[in-house]
């Protein structure tokens, strides 16, 4: 009995990431009382090779394209590197584009791979030579993979992430996937087949995918910073600061947040453009924080006149101010976009844009309809008399906006990176 305690205790310590130590061939007779014993060793070892593995913790995100792509890997990254501080994180991406800018200012790792996208329609003659640069893409990736070895790749949807997915399948990398939107698109739904989990932000998104039992429901990661509270009136201040000095209650004010996206939208501007003065004019405590987009922001910049109720700007970077300021949001219906509505309890109006792929954002919007009572307006019904008269309603009237405030809370899902990130780490473990 002796020998065997011995022999556990003299064990060293189990490196990370390799599987369990068998064993010792030869049964041994033993009483209760030292099984025990040995048991309580084993549980030890066994948290602390839990433990070590994440020690060492590499994840390369693949996210690109645009925003709704992008900010949800940072915030996943965010926080992995928020519960287990060791983590090492590689963004891939395309070079000079949104990512190539904005992961490094998240201060995080980038490396640039050449852009693979699918031109519609498939059988468009630009589509015939894809073949070619998909495979040169994945050889890119695989180099840059081998060299960072993480222990999992997570993709986020986008012709981005295809390569990068492909190139750790090929390599025996673990791979989950995020899909922001409420139906998935062609590169998330051909990655799902060979997952080891399915992220996805609403419950009747699970029907989209073939492996229904690989998804998670957990909402939308939304970017750290709207997670810090920040009070109307500081946020007010900081878009308006002569605000200090006004006279009367500052409970009668109103302001409206219109976001175009980050490049903009062009409906929306010019709906808004013949409508601002008015609204302005007949609503004095009315206010107007208006993001163009930074394509349109100098064609903008020409028409609008200035006026001290409104800001007008090519691209906000203090969201969370925006947000908390705003007491209703115009936006077009971006999965990323419709998250940050709910996450902040904002009532909406949204002009779900045409041009993106399978519909995604018409059916984003009317599910924010049918979830937060989101008022929508197709862009063939948009124009500056529509526009104007559903903000009048909407904000016209305390008790609908009190109504649709609650009701965007409740179906938002605040903690989805924090979930995300459990599920990345538990993955980890099991295969440690």
């Amino acid at each position: 009995m002796a020998s065997t305690t011995q022999f556990l205790i003299s064990l060293p310590p189990k490196p990370p990431y390799l599987l369990s130590y068998s064993s010792p061939s030869k049964p041994r007779s033993i009483n209760i009382t030292c099984c025990l014993s040995i048991q309580q060793a084993r549980n030890d070892q066994t948290t602390s090779s839990g433990s070590n593995a994440l020690n060492g913790l590499r994840v390369a995100f693949a996210a690109g394209g645009t925003g709704g792509h992008i900010y949800p890997a940072v915030a996943i990254a965010d926080e992995l590197k928020l519960v287990n501080p060791t983590s090492e994180i590689l963004f891939l991406g395309r070079p000079n584009s949104m990512e190539s800018t904005a992961i490094p200012s998240a201060h995080f790792e980038f490396k640039s791979i050449p852009a693979v996208k699918l031109v519609r329609p498939f059988f468009s003659l630009r589509n015939l030579l894809l073949p070619y640069f998909l495979i040169k893409s994945i050889t890119k990736c695989f180099t840059l993979l081998s060299k960072f070895e993480p222990h999992l790749v997570v993709g986020t949807g986008g012709y981005v992430s295809f390569p990068v997915c492909l190139a750790a399948l090929l390599k025996g990398i673990k791979v989950v996937i995020q899909e922001q939107n409420s139906v998935p698109g062609i590169a998330n739904r051909f990655l799902s087949l060979f997952a080891d989990l399915v992220f996805v932000a609403f419950n009747s998104t699970v029907q989209s995918f073939p492996r229904k039992e690989k998804c998670v429901v957990c909402g939308n990661p939304v970017r750290l910073s709207l997670k810090n509270s920040v009070s109307k009136a500081v946020s007010r201040l900081h878009f308006f600061p002569w605000l200090e000095k006004m006279e009367g209650s500052s409970e009668e004010i109103k302001v409206i947040l219109v976001l175009g996206g980050s490049l903009g939208a062009n409906a929306v501007n010019i709906a808004l453009l013949n409508v601002y003065s008015q609204l302005l004019l007949e609503h004095e405590n009315w206010f107007i924080i208006w993001q163009t987009g930074v394509e349109s922001f100098n064609e903008m910049e020409s028409l609008v006149r200035s006026h001290p109720r409104l800001l007008l700007a090519p691209f906000l970077h203090s969201m969370n101010m925006a947000y908390a300021a705003a007491d209703l949001v115009v936006s077009r219906a971006g999965a990323m976009t419709c998250s940050e509505i709910l996450a902040t309890g904002k009532p909406s109006i949204l002009v779900p844009s045409p041009n993106v792929a399978e519909g995604h954002q018409h059916k984003n919007a009317f599910l924010m309809a049918d979830v937060a009572g989101s008022r929508v307006i197709t862009e063939d019904e948009l124009d500056s008399t529509t526009l104007g008269l559903a903000i009048c309603e909407i904000l016209g009237d305390e008790r609908f906006l009190a109504e649709m405030s609650q009701r965007a809370l409740n179906a938002a899902k605040p903690d989805a990176s924090a979930e995300i990130a459990k599920h990345i780490l538990s993955l980890v473990k099991e295969n440690s």
